[in-house]
């Protein structure tokens, strides 16, 4: 009798391993209060809604260990740990090694790699990127940057046409998303952000999926005062 193969499903990782120390606060301002919770907490709410995403996972700072262990026992469902490394795409391999044996074995098919410091991220989105995702290859979210110029010298010139400012989550298929950031490690390089390491390891087409307005991260303290009055309706 053929063995029937494993159910395949996606994978969010929420990168919280960050420092963000522009935000002016001595604490990781992924744990800052925001409309009665931790700014991390909203990210974890939409994937979790998200249908298509089976597996959730928060890379987290050894040194955050406690706050991050409160935002996963106030979570509804089940949220897998992992440390982050010295950079952004240290963290992303540590999380996709973390991932790789079911990546190997076919029972995580997709993964999508959100920034924590993006609260506002909806379930729509989520399902929009990861759809993508499956049917191409890879998908990221972004506004068009209408206000985006070229420049030549000290000199302006005309609107830069087709530009784009890139929002997360990034999603790729799980295994040559895992073989390109191994090859990338092997070879030093350092990308700046999820999709440039990519481009530069994997032949997989990466498609534009429109982001939200409203999927904003947050960097500067007007930045909180801003989510804030978006989750509560008072702006």
């Amino acid at each position: 009798m053929r063995e029937s193969l494993p159910a395949s499903t996606a994978a969010g990782v929420v990168l919280a391993s960050g420092a963000g120390t522009r935000v002016g606060a001595k604490l990781n301002k992924v744990y800052l209060p925001l409309a009665g919770r931790r700014v991390v907490s909203w990210s974890l709410d939409a994937f979790a809604a998200a249908a298509g995403i089976g597996v959730l996972v928060l890379v987290v700072r050894p040194q955050d260990a406690e706050l991050a262990a409160e935002v996963v026992a106030r979570h509804p469902g089940p949220v897998e740990l992992v440390h982050g490394g010295d950079t952004r795409q240290a963290s992303e391999l540590n999380a996709l090694r973390h991932l790789a044996p079911r990546v190997a074995d076919g029972r995580i098919d997709a993964v999508l790699l959100h920034d924590a410091a993006r609260p506002l991220v909806t379930a729509k989105l989520i399902e929009d990127v990861l759809a993508r995702t499956r049917e191409h290859g890879g998908a990221v979210p972004g506004l068009a940057a209408d206000d985006v110029v070229a420049v030549s010298g000290d000199a302006l010139s005309a609107r830069v046409p087709g530009a784009i400012r890139v929002q997360t989550p990034q999603g790729f298929r799980a295994e040559p998303l895992v073989a390109a950031y191994e090859q990338a490690e092997r070879e030093g390089f350092l990308g700046t952000d999820t999709s440039s390491c990519m481009e530069r390891f994997s032949a997989l087409p990466v498609r534009w999926v429109p982001g939200g307005a409203e999927n904003l991260k947050i960097t500067y303290p007007h930045d909180l005062v801003v989510a804030e009055r978006v989750l509560t309706g008072s702006g």
